[in-house]
């Protein structure tokens, strides 16, 4: 699919391998300088935080600005800040003020980088391509961030403590330099002078203009709040209800992984054998069915095999419905619709996660799963004859 797309891609896998060591490195870092229950969640708190306050601005300056360069200056300052870290850490001159700064500072260019990052796609490849090369870009960040990364980051850290992020600075500048190599082409900027919510909204109304597109963003953010309430309690569930422990909730969670390499190995195939409509149709019944399996069952055995599937479901779905909407949204808007898509998911998941904390208090571990699974069986009948026009909708310019 050409150069550029292969830049990408490379790019792409390095700094999800450097995300994936990070996963591990940075709890296990806040955890070794205080053991303060609220400390430890204000450092993950800091890290979700610039996605709900920022990504709206970020997919402004994406639609505005050149986007390879914005990913390159918000890697960079990632990079900064990575260095810096580890240079601390190397001359025992960390606290845990300091670890929480750098933290805040990592989210939040990341919030940039990523935003600019996937406007980048839509411009290097064609729109027939595009499942296959969501599918590439999901294939590294399985495989980095999921799979191999966090065990990495954990070695390296018991290695010594500066060694997950100088490591992580190295991956990051790799990925840098190999996205300065592609070649994108120009793209038509917009003539008004530039005004943030001005920009947001017309972001926004194009999106609540195009039915099949608003259909989409409504169950990304729906399904999201049934998946962030059952997967909230997934911890306790796996230790009080299935008798795992620890180490077999950190087994659940690889499962969902090892699931999703083999959904996105075979995303080609699927693309090509089934209508879109069919495949998003079948994964969001995998969905609702994940949270019923969950509710009803008490064997890991069990547990274990249906978060095979639901891994394979969700990166399936994942590749398929970015996909979709790549191919939906003029090239212009590709940073507003996008961040609004990812406010949706990281707002979504939020409120799952409050719901289903409220719920597991008053009624049982296993409540939010039935929460998920009511929630989702509503939604996808609702949405049902609708997923026909959103899997094969185009854009009209």
């Amino acid at each position: 699919m050409g150069a550029a797309f292969r830049w990408l891609v490379g790019s792409s896998w390095l700094s999800n391998l450097g995300d994936g060591i990070a996963l591990a490195a940075g709890p296990l870092l806040i955890a070794s300088e205080t053991q303060e229950p609220l400390l430890v969640a204000l450092a993950a708190l800091l890290q979700r935080l610039p996605w709900l306050l920022l990504v709206l601005y970020a997919g402004v300056l994406a639609d505005r600005l050149d986007r390879r360069r914005m990913v390159v200056i918000a890697n960079g300052l990632r990079v900064g800040v990575l260095a810096a870290l580890a240079g601390a850490l190397a001359a025992d001159a960390v606290n845990v003020a300091v670890v929480l700064v750098a933290m805040l500072a990592l989210g939040v260019a990341e919030v940039f980088a990523d935003i600019a990052g996937h406007t980048l796609l839509p411009m290097v490849i064609e729109k027939a391509d595009l499942g296959i090369g969501n599918a590439r870009l999901m294939a590294g960040f399985l495989t980095g961030n999921q799979l191999v990364g966090p065990a990495l980051g954990a070695a390296l850290f018991a290695a010594g403590r500066a060694w997950p992020f100088m490591v992580q600075a190295v991956l990051m500048a790799l990925a840098v330099l190999l996205v300065t190599r592609m070649r994108v082409p120009p793209l038509a900027r917009p003539d008004a002078p530039a005004h943030v919510w001005r920009d947001v909204r017309e972001g926004f109304a194009w999106l609540w203009g195009n039915a099949p597109v608003r259909t989409l963003a409504l169950t990304i953010v729906t399904f999201n709040v049934t998946f962030g309430a059952a997967w909230s309690v997934l911890v306790l569930y796996a230790d009080r209800r299935l008798g795992l422990g620890a180490v077999g909730f950190g087994l659940l969670s690889t499962l969902v992984a090892v699931g999703g390499i083999f959904g996105t190995l075979a995303y080609d195939r699927l693309e090509r054998r089934f209508r879109l409509a069919t495949l998003m149709r079948v994964g969001l019944a995998i969905e609702t069915c994940t949270h019923l399996g969950l509710a009803l069952t008490t064997s890991a055995a069990v547990a274990m095999a249906i978060m095979v599937v639901f891994g394979a479901h969700i990166f399936v779905w994942g590749t398929l419905s970015m996909a979709v909407r790549m191919r939906a949204t003029p090239a212009e808007l590709q940073g507003r619709v996008g961040s609004v898509y990812s406010l949706g998911v990281h707002g979504g998941i939020l409120v799952g996660q409050a719901i289903g904390g409220v719920l597991a208090s008053v009624a049982g571990l296993t409540a939010p799963f039935w929460f998920g699974f009511a929630g989702s069986a509503l939604i996808l009948a609702l949405i049902w004859r609708a997923l026909a026009d959103v899997a094969h909708v185009e854009s009209a310019r």
